[in-house]
C-alpha cells in the first residue's frame, strides 16, 4: 500500500463515519419530534403528554449538540493529521526535549488536552443552557470549575505515568513489545476497577451508607436470595449536579459496592428500587461484566497486534500527514484512527449489549414482580426525559439498552 492510497482510505472513513453519524442523529431528532404528540399506549398511565413532549424536545436539543460535536471532532482529527499539527508540535517539542520518551509523552498529552478543550464549549452549553432549560441542571459555575480542576489533576496523575510506561515498553522490549503492552494495559484496567470507587469517585461525590433501615433490610434479603455479596449499600449525592437518577455496581470480588443516586431513591417505591437492583444483579448472575472485560482485552490484543504491523510501514505515517516516525506518533495515530474503524462494528456491540439488558430484565423478574420493574423503568424514562420513540436505525447503532417500547413489551410478556 502507498501513502496516497492510505490517505484516501483515511479521508473516506473520516467523511463516511461523520456523515453517517450526522445522518443517524437527524433521524433520531425527526423520530422524536414526529411522535411527540402521542404517548405510546404502555406508558399512558404514568407519562403525561407534557412529559412526553418535553422528552422529545430534550432529545432534539441534545441531538443538535451531538451533531455539532461530531463535525468539530472530525475537523479536529483532519487538522492534527493531514493538516500538519502533529508535525508542528513535534518540531516544537524536539527543540526543547531531547529525551524521546518524554517528547512522546508531551505530544500525546497535548493532543489529549486540545481534544478536551474543543469539547468544553459544547459541554458548557449542554449543562448550563440545555439541561438548565429542561430543569435537570443543579451544577453551579464554581462546581463545574472545581470538577474540571480535579478531573484534570487526577487525569494527569494517572495518564502521564501510563503513557511513559507504554512508550518505554514500546521501545525497549523487542519484537514482543505489543504483548507486554497488552499485559500492562490489562492489569491497569483491572487495577482501576478496584481503585476508582475507593479513591477517585469520593473526590467528586459523597457516598454515605444507606440509612433507610426498612429498605436496607429488604435489599439484604434480595441479595441473599440471589447469592450476592456486597461490601455495602451506599447513597450518592447525585442531586448535587443533576436531577437525573441512576443506580450502579462498582468494584469486583467481595469489594463490590451498590450505589444508589439520592434522586433515584426519592422517586421510586421500595418495590421498584428492589426491581432495579435485581436487574443489576442479573448482569452479575450472567457474568456480563466479566464478558465485557474479556471483550475489551480481546479487542486491545488484536489492536496492538495490528499496530505492530502498521508501525513499520512508512505509508502509515505519511498517509496520515506525519513525517516523523516514532513510537509515540505510531501509538497516537493508531488511537486517533481506531474509532473510524470501530464505528462500523458498533451495531454488533450495541446488539450484544441490548441482549444483555433483556437477560438482566428476565433475571429480575425471577426475584421481583415484572410490574415493579416496568413501573420503575417508565418513571426513569419520564424523569430523565428519555425519548420513548427513538429511531430504529439510530438505536441499532448507539443504544446499549433496548428501546423503551420493546423493553416494556418484553416485561409484559414476562408477566404472562
Amino acid at each position: 500500500m502507498n501513502e496516497i492510497l492510505f490517505s484516501n482510505i483515511f479521508l473516506t472513513l473520516l467523511i463516511l463515519s461523520c456523515a453517517t453519524e450526522v445522518y443517524l442523529s437527524i433521524r433520531q431528532n425527526n423520530s422524536a419530534i414526529k411522535h411527540s404528540l402521542t404517548v405510546p399506549n404502555d406508558f399512558k398511565k404514568i407519562i403525561k403528554i407534557k412529559d412526553h413532549t418535553k422528552a422529545a424536545a430534550y432529545t432534539s436539543a441534545k441531538t443538535k449538540i451531538n451533531i455539532a460535536g461530531l463535525i468539530v471532532q472530525a475537523l479536529f482529527l483532519y487538522v492534527i493529521t493531514l493538516g500538519g499539527w502533529i508535525n508542528e508540535l513535534n518540531a516544537i517539542l524536539s527543540a526543547y526535549l531531547s529525551n524521546e520518551i518524554i517528547q512522546g509523552v508531551a505530544l500525546i498529552l497535548i493532543i489529549m488536552i486540545l481534544s478536551s478543550l474543543i469539547e468544553l464549549p459544547l459541554g458548557l452549553y449542554k449543562t448550563f443552557v440545555v439541561d438548565e432549560k429542561f430543569g435537570f441542571n443543579k451544577m453551579t459555575i464554581s462546581l463545574f470549575i472545581s470538577d474540571l480542576f480535579k478531573q484534570s489533576i487526577v487525569s494527569l496523575i494517572i495518564v502521564i505515568p501510563v503513557i511513559y510506561i507504554a512508550l518505554w515498553i514500546f521501545g525497549n522490549l523487542g519484537e514482543s513489545w505489543w504483548i507486554w503492552l497488552w499485559v500492562f494495559f490489562s492489569i491497569f484496567n483491572v487495577v482501576m476497577l478496584a481503585v476508582y470507587p475507593l479513591y477517585i469517585a469520593p473526590l467528586f461525590n459523597k457516598f454515605n451508607p444507606m440509612v433507610d433501615k426498612e429498605l436496607k433490610s429488604k435489599i439484604e434479603i434480595l441479595l441473599k436470595k440471589c447469592g450476592f455479596e456486597s461490601d455495602g449499600l451506599f447513597v450518592m449525592n447525585g442531586s448535587l449536579r443533576s436531577t437525573h437518577g441512576n443506580a450502579y455496581f462498582t468494584g469486583f470480588g467481595k469489594a463490590k459496592r451498590i450505589v444508589f443516586f439520592d434522586t433515584l431513591l426519592e422517586r421510586l417505591t421500595h418495590n421498584e428500587i428492589l426491581a432495579v437492583l435485581a436487574h443489576e444483579l442479573g448482569h452479575f448472575a450472567h457474568n456480563h461484566v466479566k464478558k465485557r472485560i474479556f471483550a475489551l482485552f480481546l479487542i486491545s490484543f488484536v489492536g496492538l497486534y495490528l499496530l505492530d504491523f502498521l508501525k513499520t510501514n512508512e505509508w502509515f505515517y505519511f498517509g496520515l500527514g506525519v513525517t516523523e516516525q516514532s513510537n509515540a506518533t505510531a501509538l497516537l495515530l493508531f488511537v486517533l484512527i481506531s474509532p473510524l474503524v470501530l464505528f462500523f462494528i458498533r451495531p454488533i456491540m450495541a446488539f450484544y449489549s441490548r441482549k444483555n439488558e433483556y437477560e438482566a430484565d428476565a433475571y429480575a423478574c425471577k426475584y421481583t414482580p415484572a410490574s415493579d420493574l416496568k413501573n420503575s423503568l417508565i418513571k426513569l424514562y419520564r424523569d430523565n426525559a428519555s425519548t420513548l420513540t427513538p429511531d430504529n436505525l439510530y438505536s441499532a447503532f448507539y443504544d446499549s439498552h433496548p428501546p423503551a417500547i420493546a423493553r416494556i413489551g418484553a416485561l409484559e410478556r414476562q408477566k404472562k
